[in-house]
């Protein structure tokens, strides 16, 4: 692989990234032995599936990215695991409460104390996205919502939150299979599609 390849890979990856582990900002509280969390249980997630990134930056240069992702998540850890359309691994995290890790395979890693944290680390710039998890189940996180709209089967199919415009479709019973996020800054445009296989 070219070094200007990688180069891209290791920012558009980033970037899927931040697109994919923010949503775990703020983990639940471990829960006492022997006790049974809800709301753990209800944010237990297990999804993969195939990203495409674009990122256009203002002097119209285009950095893009596909390949695929497993999302392991039991609500107190996640295991994200980024790989390139031939299915190779380039990357795997882990997210646990008060640390963020990204490590490369070739044995490189990157720590933070917050999952936004590592991704502004790895990238130089925040992508605020702390509302994925709620949005890969199908709802609305506790930032405020604009332009919200439900479609015919009164689930949540659009919306616009921290700065990114949400679209959510072909929902199974875990939640969306499809997602299409969309942010637009001044210095750049990001465009990130979700594809859930199973």
């Amino acid at each position: 692989m070219s070094i200007l390849k990688q180069r891209i890979w290791a920012r558009a990856g980033a970037l899927a990234l931040a697109a994919l582990l923010s949503a775990c900002a703020t983990p639940p509280k471990p829960e006492a032995v022997g006790s049974t969390d809800a709301a753990t249980a209800d944010s237990a997630l297990s999804r993969s599936g195939r990203f495409a990134l674009s990122v256009t930056h203002a002097s119209s240069q285009v950095e893009a990215v596909q390949g695929g992702f497993s999302w392991r998540d039991d609500g107190r850890k996640l295991m994200l695991d980024l790989s390139n359309p031939l299915g190779n691994t380039l990357a795997r995290v882990w997210v646990l409460p008060g640390q963020a890790m990204l490590e490369r395979t070739d044995g490189s890693q990157e720590v933070a104390s917050h999952p936004d944290a590592l991704v502004e680390q790895v990238l130089g710039s925040p992508v605020p996205v702390a509302g994925l998890r709620d949005w890969l189940h199908g709802r609305t996180g506790p930032s405020a919502v604009q332009n919200q709209r439900l479609d015919e089967q009164q689930q949540l199919s659009s919306f616009e939150q921290s700065g990114w415009r949400v679209t959510l479709s072909r929902y199974d019973e875990q939640g969306p299979r499809l997602l299409q996020l969309n942010r637009h800054e001044a210095s750049r445009s990001i465009s990130v599609r979700l594809v859930v296989d199973q």
